[in-house]
């Protein structure tokens, strides 16, 4: 989808890289981020990219396979990434009967579809403009064919070798969400040590699991076993955007604490866990085994596994899905960081829980002209955070020297906790 450029000059055209891997660039320019190709028309074309196996480039149903978990039986790490494995495995293998070229789903592959794409629009250089798995595919295309490419912006950065995040990082991530409660005395009354807290909510799952009755949306009930790797999975899913589910998962760590089990009830109704079979999109799986990891960082993943918060669970199925497919890891000419002079902006959002600030940094470390905006409070989709990120992007389209780099908004994460401590109070 092309939104034609209508400034006096034309740049070069700018390409929107969708995360996931599988979100869809349309599906964005029509929702959440309009406005922001919009405003980039002053500068020029901005081109909405349905990457190969998404939106309307998606051409292989998903596949579910006869491989599956139980859900009411105490189930042990290692037998989840065996089932999660073989149903991988038939999943490619069904794909493949089915005409799809499975191997082709790669990152690399990827970054020459928007070379591809700049030769359809007879354009000498392109602009890339990407969030979170954008941005991968965004560092794949520099270390590609960095001569055609004119200027970068991404946000929630994930280097090459990067799909899977260090473990260790969830606790400086929760040390920042601590700092940010003990600003206000009252927060620190009710939530406590949050870190310390989750780790005592892990250790009574682990020993006593909780029966669940779930309600499914056709009125049939659930009987489920819920698990310490169920809480970290669901953590590790709520915690990238502080300012949207935060509040609710501290919510549910506090509550399962207390006994009181509404609170993951009603966020488990929603579906996460109700389906026995394991599933997968062909896009989205294959891109995350093709990247894959170092053997030197997923030996260190393992040993930070041991005492992590979120175990190794924030990116799953990844680790636990590295080489299941033959062929397709790309190999760790791939993961090599390669030096490069494009011009980069980076934002990274001081609370984001999916690509942590940490690993940011080093994500864009090999860069020679990189210039990284920190928007505190902030979490992993930022870029409609504040209109100073729109006006900080603009500023770098038009070759001008970026300033400011902070940007502060509000952590309303912690005004959703005071409001409900209020609620409590009132009910009680």
């Amino acid at each position: 989808m092309r939104f034609p450029a209508t400034g006096a000059t034309t740049g070069s055209p700018i390409i929107y890289l969708a995360g996931g891997p599988g979100g869809s660039g349309i599906g964005t320019a029509k929702w959440r981020r309009f406005p922001l190709f919009l405003a980039f028309r002053e500068h020029s074309d901005v081109i909405a990219l349905d990457q190969r196996g998404t939106g309307a480039s998606e051409k292989m149903p998903p596949c579910q396979s006869d491989y599956s978990l139980s859900l009411t039986e105490k189930i042990a790490p290692l037998e989840v990434t065996k089932q999660y494995r073989h149903a991988a495995i038939a999943c490619a293998a069904d794909w493949t009967k089915q005409g799809a070229d499975v191997l082709g789903y790669t990152t690399e592959q990827n970054a020459w579809d928007l070379n591809d794409l700049r030769l359809h629009f007879n354009a000498a250089k392109i602009s890339l403009w990407g969030i979170s798995y954008g941005s991968h595919l965004a560092l794949s295309a520099i270390s590609l064919f960095e001569q055609h490419i004119d200027k970068v912006i991404i946000a929630s950065a994930e280097g090459l070798d990067q799909t899977v995040k260090l473990p260790n990082n969830t606790a400086l991530y929760f040390e920042r969400v601590q700092q940010e409660i003990e600003r206000h005395p009252e927060l620190t009354v009710s939530y406590g040590n949050v870190a310390l807290r989750m780790q005592r909510v892990h250790q009574q799952l682990q020993d006593n699991p909780i029966v669940l009755t779930l309600n499914n949306k056709d009125e049939t009930v659930l009987s489920f076993l819920f698990q310490k790797h169920h809480m970290q999975l669901l953590a590790s899913m709520m915690i990238a955007d502080p300012n949207q589910y935060l509040s609710i998962l501290l919510n549910i760590y506090r509550d399962i604490e207390n006994s009181d089990y509404q609170s993951v009830t009603q966020i488990l109704e929603r579906g996460m866990f109700n389906d026995e079979k394991l599933s997968f999109q062909l896009m989205s799986m294959a891109m995350d085994v093709a990247s894959g990891i170092t053997e030197s960082r997923l030996e260190k993943v393992r040993k930070q596994t041991k005492n992590a918060l979120l175990g190794d669970l924030l990116n799953f199925p990844m680790p636990h899905l590295n080489n299941a497919i033959e062929g397709l890891d790309l190999g760790d000419d791939f993961r090599q960081p390669k030096s490069s002079s494009v011009a980069v902006l980076l934002f990274t959002g001081t609370l984001d829980g999916r690509t942590y600030v940490e690993g940011q940094e080093q994500a864009v470390a090999h860069l020679n002209k990189v210039t990284q905006v920190k928007v505190v409070n902030a979490g992993h989709n930022l870029f409609m955070s504040s209109p100073k990120v729109l006006k900080t992007m603009l500023t770098f389209l038009k070759g001008e020297v970026v300033e400011d780099l902070q940007i502060s908004v509000e952590a309303t994460f912690v005004e959703q906790l005071k409001q409900s401590i209020l609620i409590e109070r009132q009910t009680y």
